[in-house]
């Protein structure tokens, strides 16, 4: 490969999505490196003051700051919107900043938002508590159900947002059905694709507007760094998206970029034997516990979507027991081989009880609203042997009666 063709999309968008995560994006100084270099340097120099001016006003093609740019962080960048088939992408410095960022760009006080009621507890927050604050209105819905967008639509409505499939109940949300309807409607669908990445997901081909990650989960996968995400149009990032990053700062620090195009290049493996994994021990937990949320088996009631939409069900999903939280607790102390985490998307196994941890700061009643009970478990199954994993679930599962 040359110094610049992963930098060259006439020819990167010929490669398959295996090879793009591994090479896509990359740009090779002088030097000739095959890992990708990594730049720290808060900012760069100039030979001229007339090359600096030239840079600051858009004249000139180079660097001026590195909350802006920085080498590293763009081939990550490249590398994410190739995968994802997107015109373009900005990273964050975690999976909330990218949320968040994917929102405030593009609203304004007198705005509505629509919003899927199944979410991560801070995504809740932004939708409960941070846009009303500045005048955006909300309104939260069952995202199941296309027929909801279009009742809770306004015509100060201006975009979408929702979780699919949604942490930590599964949810899955008929992105083609959803994305259309916003469409018609010239509203901006902003979907959360941290559960699938674009290895077993890829919202852009249904018709979002709007992708964010947490890069922090499957993306790195190893459960090293935070960062995070938004691809979209290049008209979107470029004039609606980098104007409001660029002024807030919300960056990510290239150490991290570094990080995570290392695990990008390992993403496509870990991805499907992670939900590969997952799937049997899935089904040794079907017949063990009263109520599993899994998107891969036919019991779930929106497997069929699922299957439609995700080359594979991922590597979480969610199981509830009757006790509530004494017995899930009790059955988490009891694990020996899982670690009790509340990250996801790790290659090794994990689980959390969302209602104290993840959701702990939503409150009662909107948890019960959006289906998180005192009883739900979150489990993301990693690359050990997954009947090593089944057997520590099997050992936990009888000290809790079940």
């Amino acid at each position: 490969m040359k110094r610049r063709t992963g930098q060259d999309r006439s020819i990167t968008q010929q490669w398959r999505p295996a090879t793009q995560a591994v090479r896509g994006g990359t740009a090779r100084s002088e030097f000739g490196e095959t890992s990708e270099a990594l730049f720290l340097t808060s900012g760069y120099a100039y030979d001229c003051a007339g090359d600096a001016a030239a840079r600051f006003a858009g004249e000139q093609v180079g660097m001026t700051y590195s909350r802006l740019q920085n080498p590293t962080v763009q081939m990550l960048e490249e590398r994410i919107a190739l995968l994802e088939g997107a015109e373009a992408c900005r990273t964050m410095a975690t999976g909330m900043a990218a949320m968040t960022a994917a929102l405030l760009c593009q609203l304004q006080t007198g705005d509505h938002v629509v919003a899927g009621r199944a979410a991560f507890g801070s995504c809740r927050w932004l939708v409960d508590t941070l846009l009303p604050k500045f005048g955006i209105q909300t309104t939260v819905i069952d995202a199941r159900d296309p027929q909801q967008f279009i009742d809770a639509t306004r015509p100060e409505t201006k975009v979408y947002f929702f979780e699919t499939p949604a942490n930590p109940t599964m949810d899955v949300v008929d992105l083609e059905a959803v994305c259309g309807i916003a469409r018609e409607r010239g509203i901006v669908s902003v979907v959360d694709n941290a559960f699938a990445t674009p290895v077993l997901q890829r919202p852009l081909d249904f018709g979002a507007d709007v992708v964010a990650y947490s890069a922090t989960k499957l993306m790195d996968g190893q459960g090293r760094v935070l960062a995070g995400a938004v691809c979209g149009s290049e008209e979107f990032i470029e004039n609606t998206l980098l104007s409001f990053t660029r002024n807030t700062g919300p960056t990510l620090s290239a150490f991290n970029a570094w990080v995570v195009l290392k695990g990008l290049e390992t993403l496509d493996l870990r991805a499907r034997r992670q939900s590969e994994n997952a799937l049997k021990v899935g089904r040794f937990l079907e017949g063990r516990v009263p109520r599993i949320l899994h998107p891969g088996l036919p019991s779930h009631p929106q497997h069929n979507l699922a299957m439609r939409q995700m080359e594979a069900a991922g590597p979480i999903f969610a199981f509830e027991v009757d006790g509530g939280r004494t017995q899930a607790h009790g059955l988490l102390d009891a694990l020996e081989l899982i670690d009790i985490s509340n990250n996801i998307g790790d290659s090794r196994s994990l689980m959390t009880h969302p209602a104290s941890t993840t959701h702990a700061g939503v409150s009662e009643e909107r948890r019960l609203e959006m289906g998180v009970t005192e009883g739900m478990l979150r489990l993301n199954v990693g690359l050990e042997d997954p009947d090593d994993v089944i057997d520590d679930l099997d050992r936990a599962l009888k000290s809790v009666s079940l």
